[in-house]
């Protein structure tokens, strides 16, 4: 069900916790980061904006966190919220998206928090897709979300930004780095892997995965 319209109360978000709060802003950057990597030529704008919306996140999340009632940090945040998922940074875009199938099936068997797994999963998505042919959208990544010096090699740009993406979800919001964390092994990676592929239809993702790709990338989480 898709609202036609939504009126938003910043004050609604006020007694949200800080906990809540890190996972809610996690997932808005996964949305984000669903439709930005694309294989696709994209649109300079849709680009411009979802970065706004990225640099939104990583300047209001840790405000909201400390200071809950701050009306300008949870306003940014939750039009930020609802922007990175309207369809409108869609554009024409007509790839799957990788994250998102995957830890539908970390919350269906160990009913963790939605934005937690996105951001235990996210950063090791990114390691496992950087490679020649994708460098050149996590280096754009670093440069112009990150404000990494764009002077630097094309690979060591992109992974640097990894790390600052890492470094956002479990230093500055204060979330779990692993699934070994939670109490999670690796018992049913295979079975989620393989529904993981088959219902989200990685395959036409930014980078195609089949279910051994998507096992390996669960085992990098551990």
């Amino acid at each position: 069900m898709q609202p036609k319209v939504s009126f938003l109360d910043p004050t609604l978000t006020y007694t949200v916790p800080p906990y809540q709060t890190a996972c809610g802003s996690a997932d808005i950057m996964s949305h984000i980061l669903e439709v930005y990597f694309t294989p696709e030529e994209d649109l300079f704008m849709l680009d411009t904006v979802m970065e706004g919306l990225m640099k939104t996140v990583l300047r209001y999340a840790p405000v909201a966190m400390k200071e809950p009632e701050n009306y300008e940090a949870r306003a940014n945040l939750m039009w930020a919220s609802s922007w990175a998922i309207n369809k409108f940074v869609n554009g024409g875009k007509t790839h799957t998206w990788s994250c998102h199938p995957m830890e539908h099936e970390l919350s269906a068997y160990y009913d963790i928090t939605h934005g937690l797994g996105l951001a235990i999963l996210t950063p090791r998505w990114m390691e496992y897709t950087l490679n020649e042919t994708t460098v050149k959208k996590f280096r754009q990544l670093a440069v112009n979300v990150f404000d990494l010096d764009a002077s630097l090699p094309d690979m060591e740009l992109a992974k640097a930004g990894i790390q600052h993406m890492g470094a956002f979800f479990y230093d500055t919001l204060g979330l779990q780095r692993t699934l070994t964390e939670l109490g999670i092994d690796d018992a049913l990676f295979k079975t989620m892997a393989e529904k993981a592929a088959k219902i989200g239809g990685t395959k036409q993702a930014f980078q195609p995965l089949n279910a051994a790709d998507i096992e390996k990338i669960y085992q990098m989480c551990l």
